[in-house]
């Protein structure tokens, strides 16, 4: 993470990353989301809404550019990206070796991880290492695919396209566990009675938002407002509304 700077130097940064990006002040920044992981992102009363969604929305009002949404899949992410569909994509995306390769990242914004989930009766994985030989439920596209094959090599895994029917396999007793993101299991469990997150986390990453190669004005722009957003308690006021009362 880069080190705390002052409020001057914030703001000095801040309008020189933002004046890259001027000529594109008013026009809508589009950005695509996968809106299925809450409480990242997901869709409440027929609404966008989440940590990414707010965090997002918040960078747009302080580059001045109005926010256009764009819905797709995850694992579409990055090949939109790629192709110009759109100019960012944040949707709790893990910041990789191997997406730096095809894209850019801003900043870390948050530092989630992979964690394990199971019912709450459930005596047989104790820990990460008992899901070997188990079934697991992971969200096809994500970080869990890969890396849960290779640290459990004898899990029986079950890829599914959307998190909601990774973590109903669960629930319904199908998988004897899901491997997912820390905040999306975190969320779960509390609306969902007779689940459980474990309480030690298989990996920790950092969040990025991710920007296509050929805009580094642009990821300079976010990351100034990102720090502005800091700075000035935006941000502060937004974790703590999503995340006060998670689990650590």
């Amino acid at each position: 993470m880069n080190t705390r700077r002052t409020l001057f130097t914030v703001a000095a940064a801040a309008l020189f990353g933002f004046a890259g990006a001027a000529h594109a002040q008013g026009e809508p920044l589009r950005v695509a989301t996968d809106a299925t992981f809450p409480p990242m992102e997901f869709v409440e009363n027929g609404k966008r809404t989440g940590f990414d969604v707010e965090l997002v929305e918040a960078v747009g009002k302080t580059l001045g550019r109005k926010i256009e949404w764009i819905d797709i899949d995850f694992k579409g992410l990055v090949p939109g990206l790629i192709s110009k569909r759109f100019d960012m994509a944040v949707s709790a995306i893990y910041i990789t070796d191997e997406r730096k390769k095809v894209v850019d990242f801003t900043v870390p914004y948050y530092a989630g991880g992979l964690v394990v989930m199971v019912k709450d009766g459930n005596t047989a994985i104790k820990a990460p290492a008992d899901i070997n030989g188990k079934k697991v439920s992971v969200q096809v596209g994500t970080k869990s695919v890969a890396f849960t094959k290779e640290k459990y090599p004898q899990v029986q895994l079950m890829e599914v396209e959307k998190n909601q029917e990774m973590f109903n396999l669960v629930d319904i007793g199908r998988a004897d566990a899901a491997v997912t993101g820390k905040p999306a299991a975190y969320q779960y469990v509390r609306t969902r009675p007779g689940l459980k997150v474990l309480p030690e986390q298989i990996t920790t990453e950092e969040y990025g938002m991710a920007i296509r190669k050929d805009t580094p004005e642009l990821t300079k722009a976010v990351n100034g407002a990102i720090e502005k957003l800091k700075a000035d308690g935006t941000y502060a006021q937004i974790e703590k509304k999503w995340f006060s009362a998670n689990a650590k």
